[in-house]
């Protein structure tokens, strides 16, 4: 039996409470249709995460994101009419037959989108961004790297452009630059933990040109070439999100909250990164409990 629309939204919703650490602490303060179109986007995102990290290798990782975006397009397939498409693709996304049904999510997702008008060719965006974690670990320069940042953030930021409400095409552009300065302190975060993947996604030609060598990183070895790279990567990421600035300006006002959220808890994980003077081998860097509800109750009052 599928889900109800009621149903998927309300699973969304508890999957982003339950999973969006960063996420969900901003979609408190949009109004409430609002806010459960961010949570169907988010709960997608967390899925296709999900699909690509659960699998014990990366061809089993393909295997079930080709699925899930199989299944995906079919559920977008009736975007136009009444919401999700009734042919399915017979499966979950772990592959097992499933009648008609479809993922849960599903039905949220294909409301939102057909809601808020959104181009459904983003979704896969995102999952090839997906995919390029698969075949990818190195990024040789800034621009291949940009690609990858692309794909994984700064579509986000286009598919919550028309959630947030714009008029004009100009938007696109920030929105793009917040989702490269997003993804970026995401990796200046988490060197730690994607080196202990096999992964560095810091660019090897910035590598080379500070005199940092793969295995320091792999290692775990804080070295003062290290901290030079890392001030310089954190400066391109602030170049990053005093581009994204104007679009706060450019969305709508019952959105506005939302994005001064979203951007004050992920400057402020920058933040602490330099403050700590780029300590990020000791752990994983965030902000508590208390910091992300300051940043709410502060951009609250500011943006009601």
């Amino acid at each position: 039996m599928n889900t109800s629309l009621e149903e998927s939204y309300r699973l969304c919703g508890e999957i982003a409470r339950r999973t969006a650490r960063n996420f969900y602490y901003a979609f408190v303060v949009m109004p409430r249709e609002k806010r459960r179109a961010m949570c169907a986007i988010y709960a997608f995102m967390r899925r296709s995460d999900d699909i690509a990290d659960d699998a014990t290798n990366s061809a089993l990782a393909m295997k079930g994101l080709r699925r899930w975006r199989a299944e995906v397009d079919a559920a977008l397939a009736g975007v136009g009419g009444a919401g999700v498409s009734p042919a399915g693709t017979g499966r979950d996304v772990n592959g097992r037959d499933a009648g008609a049904t479809v993922d849960p999510i599903l039905p949220a997702l294909a409301d939102t989108v057909r809601r808020y008008r959104i181009e459904p060719y983003h979704f896969h965006k995102l999952l090839d961004g997906a995919e390029m974690d698969q075949t990818k670990t190195r990024y040789e320069t800034f621009d291949e790297l940009y690609k990858y940042c692309y794909h994984v953030a700064s579509v986000v930021g286009l598919i919550v452009l028309p959630v947030f409400g714009y008029k004009d095409d100009a938007a696109k552009e920030p929105a793009e630059a917040c989702g490269i300065a997003f993804q970026l302190t995401n990796i200046l975060r988490d060197v730690k933990e994607d080196a202990q993947m096999g992964r560095i996604y810091l660019p090897l030609e910035d590598l080379r040109r500070f005199g940092v060598e793969e295995r320091e990183i792999i290692s775990g070895r804080m070295t003062p070439q290290f901290i030079e790279l890392m001030k310089f990567e954190a400066a391109r990421a602030r170049e990053f999100y005093q581009k994204a600035r104007p679009l706060l300006g450019m969305i709508s006002e019952d959105s506005r909250g939302t994005l001064a959220v979203m951007t004050g808890i992920y400057g402020g994980i920058l933040d602490k990164i330099e403050r700590s003077w780029f300590a990020v081998f000791d752990g994983k860097i965030r902000l508590s409990v208390t910091e992300k509800l300051w940043i709410v109750m502060k951009n609250w009052m500011e943006h009601r």
